[in-house]
C-alpha cells in the first residue's frame, strides 16, 4: 500500500475546491461526483431564487454539497492514514 497524503493537506484541498480532496485521497470518482453535483446545486439554487437573495442565499445548494465533500474527504483521508499507521507499527 502506498504512503498516503496528510489528511491536513486533503483538507486544505477540498476547501479550495469541491472534489480536490477526494482525488488527492484516491478517491477520483467520488471527487467528480461531489463536484458534478456541487456545480448542479449551485446553479438550481442560483435558478430557483431572486435577485433579493445573498450570495450565499443563492448559492446554498451547492455549497451544501461542498461543506459535505469537505467533511467526507477528510474523514476517508484520515482514515485511511491511520491505517497504514497502524499498519506499519504492528510490523505488517
Amino acid at each position: 500500500m502506498s504512503r498516503p497524503i496528510n489528511p491536513r493537506l486533503v483538507l486544505a484541498l477540498a476547501i479550495l475546491f469541491p472534489g480536490a480532496g477526494h482525488v488527492a485521497a484516491g478517491q477520483a470518482t467520488r471527487g467528480l461526483c461531489f463536484a458534478l453535483f456541487a456545480i448542479l446545486f449551485m446553479v438550481l439554487s442560483y435558478v430557483t431564487t431572486t435577485p433579493e437573495h445573498s450570495f450565499i442565499g443563492r448559492h446554498a445548494g451547492g455549497l451544501f454539497v461542498w461543506a459535505l465533500s469537505i467533511t467526507d474527504a477528510y474523514r476517508l483521508a484520515k482514515i485511511r492514514y491511520e491505517a497504514v499507521r497502524r499498519a506499519a507499527g504492528s510490523g505488517a
